[in-house]
């Protein structure tokens, strides 16, 4: 195991209806990522919903997942804001509170320079002693991290690893050659091509729901078997467009976990809608953030 894994699961976060967060669904899921082959738990991120969880949650989350975890697996909390005030107390709590590893989106919204984005990002890793993977998602936040960007924070010693959901295969193997930034990839519908290029893991959103495939596919391109990887992947494939191509990643995977029993409740927070699936649609909950 890696310091941040291999078999990384972007962790949904279960929540009541009304909104309020779920710990027996939380214990459940943890227990359902870990026995299925996950070994790195992304805690507060974008699919788990961050921009509506208050320091509280998520510090609260990254300690409840931390202490029930233990050595199993590596937790990586979701520290990332637009505010880098915010994102530094946030990374100063995810510390305290076990984790570690710290994922940090570029900030969004703002749309910082990429002089912005540098200063921002040496910041928060500069205020803890954790490994840092950034995460580069110019859909999300409207910046991408240009490769100049990411060679530069490289010099930076615990900025290890990069979450890569932009897709551009040839400049993440062009970084991957200035670099001993371990790349990761964030999209899953490239998560074999990533692999084949050279990269050291996943951060899935599909491996809430299929963690024992998506180990299976790591280990296939590592074996050298890419006719055995091509033909897992090809069985991910109907799950992966249901769960990323319609709706939200989080609204769906939670969804599917409901509907295979792991979580009572596939509630999500406002903005987002519940997905509806299975023979027995749910209502969709419009649960409303938690105030801080």
């Amino acid at each position: 195991m890696t310091e941040f894994g291999t078999n990384l699961v972007a962790m949904v976060t279960p929540m009541q209806p009304g909104g309020g967060l779920c710990e027996p669904g939380r214990t459940q899921l943890v227990e359902h990522l870990l026995a299925s082959g996950c070994d790195g738990l992304v805690v507060g991120g974008t699919t788990g919903e961050s921009p509506t969880l208050s320091d509280a949650e998520s510090a609260g989350l990254v300690r409840a997942v931390a202490a029930q975890a233990g050595n199993r697996a590596r937790v990586i909390a979701g520290v990332g804001t637009y505010n880098t005030a915010t994102s530094i107390r946030r990374a100063r709590d995810a510390e305290a509170a076990g984790a570690d590893a710290l994922l940090l989106v570029c900030p969004y919204y703002s749309r910082p320079t990429q002089d912005g984005v540098i200063a921002h990002c040496l910041a928060v890793a500069d205020a803890t002693e954790l490994p840092v993977m950034l995460y580069d998602v110019p859909a999300r936040t409207g910046v991408a991290m240009a490769p100049s960007t990411l060679i530069e924070l490289a010099g930076h010693p615990r900025i290890r690893a990069v979450k890569d959901a932009k897709g551009d295969l040839s400049e993440a193997m062009a970084v991957l050659s200035r670099t001993s930034l371990a790349y990761y990839c964030g999209i899953d519908e490239l998560n074999l091509p990533y692999l084949a290029c050279g990269a050291a893991g996943l951060v899935s959103v599909v491996g809430n729901v299929a963690a024992g495939r998506t180990a299976a596919l790591i280990r296939a391109v590592r074996d050298g078997d890419l006719a055995e990887a091509r033909a897992i992947n090809d069985g991910l494939r109907p799950l992966t467009d249901t769960i990323m191509r319609a709706g939200t990643g989080a609204a769906n995977a939670k969804a599917a976990l409901a509907d295979l029993g792991v979580i009572p409740h596939a509630t999500v927070r406002l903005p987002l809608v519940e997905a509806i699936s299975g023979p027995a649609a749910r209502t969709p909950e419009r649960a409303l953030p938690t105030p801080s």
